[in-house]
């Protein structure tokens, strides 16, 4: 299949707003145009997207597609999958990157079958390649404790991107773009698998993923009361509070405090992790953070690789005059 030019971000809305990774994969394919040609698009399939399709504009999209009908709201897979396959014919592009989201997750290896090309999954950086102009990315392999560069060999060329991997572009609030509706004849017939509950979590404080700066406790706390102190930081900090798996699996914190290959990635300004090794797999969701600050018993463990600042001790001799010196400032 011949594709044509420029890249094409497929992007996420909800609650009639832009999705925050639908502005990291702007600057990854505005990055990209630096060795392409053609225009950085949007397609957004959903309903009521009119404000997500400005929002998208204003960060760095030049065009911007949608296919707005009410069948999407809950963005059911074969409907959505029926609408993204119908931008392309439209948009043509040389280019698609989508968002590894749990959304991303089901929809992008169906969309590339549908297309009959590869996926490059899961990547942390892309780019294009000077002697053949193909899209190469850097992923994740053997469980994280590699990485490897891959190149897109058919076309049009599709990557999916880890979130947190591209910082956003600053907004502009008076960019101008055309935004196009797409007309797609959509039949519920086709919905196979409908949303008939969603269950929130609720929690005060700062979102995981959105955290400036970020906290999180390991196997080495002992237990899940320590992580009450973790949460009186984080409070005191304006934080967040992570978890490694072992913490997760051991039941001592909720799953989606988990921070890896198999939880949230993060990319906060500082990381200051209590008690957790380092390995690989919690690497893979940090790798993005600015400053790591570890407190680890073993002066020999991974997390001391990474950390810009180390302290080898016992948290419970660290932890309570940190907190205190914390309060004094």
């Amino acid at each position: 299949m011949q594709a044509g030019r420029g890249v094409l971000i497929v992007g996420e809305a909800s609650n009639g707003g832009l999705g925050p990774t639908t502005a990291e994969l702007l600057a990854a394919g505005r990055a990209l145009l630096r060795d392409l040609e053609g225009e950085l698009t949007v397609g957004l399939v959903g309903h009521n997207l009119a404000m997500a399709a400005e929002t998208a504009i204003q960060a760095g999209a030049d065009r911007v597609y949608t296919v707005d009908d009410a069948l999407l709201q809950d963005l059911p897979a074969d409907l959505c999958l029926s609408a993204l396959a119908e931008l392309y014919q439209t948009v043509t592009p040389e280019v698609i990157l989508i968002a590894r989201t749990a959304w991303g997750r089901e929809v992008a290896p169906r969309l590339a079958g549908r297309l009959g090309v590869g996926l490059l999954q899961d990547c942390l950086e892309v780019g294009i390649e000077a002697d053949s102009g193909r899209l190469t990315a850097l992923r994740p392999v053997c469980g994280g404790n590699f990485l490897a560069r891959v190149r897109c060999t058919g076309s049009p060329q599709m990557a999916a991107l880890r979130p947190q991997t591209y910082a956003p572009l600053t907004p502009e609030p008076g960019r101008r773009g055309e935004v196009v509706a797409v007309p797609v004849a959509l039949d519920a017939s086709q919905v196979r698998a409908r949303v008939v509950r969603r269950v929130r979590h609720e929690h005060s404080g700062v979102s995981l993923t959105e955290a400036r700066v970020v906290i999180s406790g390991g196997r080495g706390l002992g237990g899940p009361e320590p992580f009450r102190d973790l949460e009186e930081l984080a409070g005191t900090l304006g934080a967040a509070v992570g978890a490694s798996r072992a913490a997760v699996d051991a039941g001592w914190v909720p799953g989606y405090w988990q921070i890896g290959l198999t939880g949230a990635t993060i990319a906060p300004e500082l990381y200051i992790t209590v008690g957790i090794s380092g390995a690989s797999q919690h690497m893979a969701g940090c790798s993005g953070a600015k400053v790591i600050v570890a407190i680890n018993t073993d002066a020999e463990a991974p997390i001391f690789r990474e950390a810009r600042y180390g302290v080898v001790a016992d948290w419970q001799a660290v932890l309570p005059a940190f907190m205190e010196a914390v309060r004094s400032l």
